[in-house]
């Protein structure tokens, strides 16, 4: 991994799953030019859940995001790429698929809050990413790799 490039988890939430839209996000993330280096198919368990929304706990919401998360499987992701994290989120669009704009995940795909599709870790949070890759992913399950194209992604060949 070049210094130019930083790590993502982004999560295929129980909706997009059941709408059979896992194809058509990872596709989106492959056309950009970002790299997947982790991919794994899962039921999310109530511990996991409230794991993964601890910063939640208390607030009235929390129990019905632990529904939801847990409410079928999800597919659970980690991209690779320069300043992965804010180019999937700019790709997902707004938490509020409403104010999305159309061409992004949830512009497209989303209507409504509580079914927005898809998760991505928040930028604006520095250890976002790192808390939640170790949640999903144990180090050897996240595939060190080139991708044959990336001299036609990058101007710069030290990817």
């Amino acid at each position: 991994m070049s210094h130019h490039d930083e790590r993502t988890f982004v999560m295929v939430k129980p909706d997009g799953v059941q709408r059979g839209l896992i194809g058509d996000i990872v596709s989106r993330f492959e056309e950009r030019g970002l790299k997947m280096v982790a991919g794994k198919f899962m039921q999310i368990d109530e511990e996991l859940a409230h794991e993964h929304y601890g910063e939640h706990e208390g607030k009235p919401f929390f129990d019905g995001l632990v529904e939801f998360i847990t409410s079928g499987p999800v597919f659970a992701m980690v991209w690779e790429g320069a300043d992965a994290t804010q180019q999937v989120r700019k790709m997902m669009g707004e938490t509020d698929p409403a104010e999305s704009a159309p061409g992004t995940i949830r512009g497209d795909y989303g209507l409504d809050l509580g079914q927005n599709v898809i998760h991505g870790s928040d930028h604006e949070d520095e250890g976002a990413n790192e808390r939640e890759i170790d949640l999903f992913f144990d180090e050897e399950e996240l595939v060190d790799y080139e991708r044959s194209d990336a001299e036609w992604v990058y101007e710069d060949e030290d990817h």
